[in-house]
Formats: C-alpha cells, sequence, structure tokens
C-alpha cells in the first residue's frame, strides 16, 4: 500500500511539473494564432481567430525581412560555437582523462569552479578583453567566448574515463600510432554519443545566448534572433511608429525555438546514450 501510494505521489508530482514546464510553450502557441487586438482581449490560454497565417507574412515582411537574417546569424552562431567547444571540449576532455601531465588535478579543479561561475558575470570582462582587441561589434565577439564549455570538458572526461579502456589505447601506441593519431582514430569515434550531447548543448546555449551579444553588438544587421526580438519588443513598448506589434513578435518566439525542437528530435538518441552511458560501469 505504502509503494502504491508512493507511486501516485510521484506520478503526480512529475505530472505538475510536466504541467508547469508546458504550459508557457501552450501560452505561446495559442498567442501566436492571434492578432495584436486578440492577444490582450481573449482567453489567453485558449483559442479566438485564426491569424498565424498572416502573422507570419507580417514576421517575414517586417523591416525588410530582417527576421530571417537574425535567424541565419543565430543559425551560424550556434552551428559555429558548438562545433568549436565541441572539438575544445573533445580534446580537454580526453587529456584529462587519459594523459598524464603536471597540475592535472589543479587545472581541473580550475575547470570544476568554472562551472560555478555565472556567464553573465564574465560577460563585462569578456566585453573589455574584446574591445582591446577591436572585436566588438563583429560575429567573433560572439564566438570567441563561447568556444569554452567548461560543463562539456567535465561531461567528457568522465565519459571517456568510464567508457574507453587504458588497454585499447596501449594497443593502438604499442602499434606505432603517435597521440594525435590515438585520439583521432580510437577515442573520438568510441565518443561520438557523448560528442553529440556536448555540440547539441552548446548549439542551444549559443541560439539562447541573449545577454553576451546584446553587450558586444550594435549593428542590428549582425543581432541573433534574442535580441533582434528584445529590439522590436522595446520599440512596440515605445510606441514608436512601424514598429513590430506584440503580435508578431510573440510569433517570431514561437518560429525561433522550432529549429531547436527539429534539433532535439533528430539527436534525441545520442544524446540521450551520451548523458547515460558511463554512469554505471
Amino acid at each position: 500500500m505504502n509503494v502504491k501510494k508512493g507511486s501516485v505521489a510521484a506520478h503526480a508530482v512529475m505530472g505538475l511539473m510536466a504541467v508547469y514546464f508546458l504550459l508557457p510553450f501552450w501560452w505561446l502557441l495559442v498567442a501566436a494564432t492571434k492578432n495584436n487586438d486578440g492577444l490582450f482581449q481573449s482567453n489567453a490560454l485558449w483559442f479566438a481567430d485564426f491569424h498565424l497565417i498572416d502573422n507570419l507574412t507580417l514576421l517575414f515582411d517586417q523591416e525588410n525581412g530582417v527576421f530571417l537574417t537574425w535567424m541565419r546569424n543565430s543559425a551560424f552562431y550556434a552551428v559555429v560555437s558548438g562545433v568549436g567547444a565541441t572539438a575544445v571540449s573533445a580534446l580537454a576532455g580526453y587529456a584529462f582523462a587519459k594523459l598524464r601531465f603536471p597540475g592535472r588535478n589543479k587545472l581541473f579543479a580550475l575547470l570544476l569552479g568554472l562551472i560555478m561561475v555565472p556567464a553573465t558575470a564574465l560577460v563585462l570582462p569578456t566585453y573589455l578583453l574584446m574591445s582591446q582587441a577591436n572585436l566588438v561589434d563583429t560575429i567573433w565577439a560572439v564566438i570567441l567566448p563561447s568556444l569554452l564549455n567548461p560543463f562539456g570538458v567535465y561531461l567528457l572526461r568522465v565519459y571517456v574515463h568510464d567508457s574507453i579502456p587504458d588497454e585499447m589505447l596501449e594497443a593502438a601506441r604499442i602499434d606505432g600510432a603517435g597521440e594525435f593519431r590515438v585520439f583521432t582514430s580510437v577515442a573520438l569515434p568510441a565518443m561520438r554519443p557523448a560528442l553529440v550531447t556536448v555540440l547539441l548543448f552548446s548549439m542551444v546555449g549559443s541560439w539562447n545566448n541573449f545577454f553576451l551579444p546584446l553587450v558586444m553588438l550594435s549593428d542590428d544587421q549582425l543581432y541573433p534572433l534574442t535580441v533582434g526580438l528584445r529590439a522590436w519588443y522595446m520599440s512596440a513598448i515605445m510606441g514608436n511608429g512601424g514598429a513590430a506589434t506584440f503580435n508578431v513578435i510573440v510569433t517570431g518566439a514561437l518560429v525561433a525555438i522550432v529549429p531547436l525542437i527539429v534539433a532535439f528530435l533528430m539527436l534525441q538518441r545520442y544524446w540521450r546514450g551520451g548523458l547515460t552511458i558511463g554512469a554505471v560501469k
């Protein structure tokens, strides 16, 4: 009886958590189908007159199609930053797990400390560094700081340590393979599930990045979606002529999350395996 009560309680908590996380998405989906008047005058959580097609047309026509430019920028930042951060994390994680070098434990402890530092706390020091390098208001001001992913390094270090036997690497070395060849030919293929997990997390983090590009960029042609939609929102609040209306902004927010949903659905079998494998030796 106690086990049954505990199971019911667990399912109830999970149900409440599911509602908590899905409710904002439901509101966004419903709001994107309304015109500007219906957005404020109808039930917030239910449909009114269907204007999704009209909203999409207004969205892509607003300011000569600048939304598509912002989407292209977000995709570029996400792909380049994600691939770069994954490559750096793979090299560092492998080195921490399988190589012996002076100061390894101290450096790894420092890395764990970096995980605890909020990314927003590093934005202003990063801005000063980029300013001295004359990289402010360029794409590199957004990409370069995103290449370091301490959590990705930690995840790959744990994965490599638990999932790749030392004997496999030693066999490759005995056959005459150099250290880089051992990494690329033996370790890297075995790291694929963890690599996809880190890639996905890095790309999502870069796609959703807001504060860093907000500080670094002033040219609206370089904005990602997060900063561009915020600029529209501020213009709508101030009532600037020709500014995007709230229904257009909400529709833009809905379109902005579609690529993330597609990426998760396409890569879920890899990242789920990367999260779970290695947990039990």
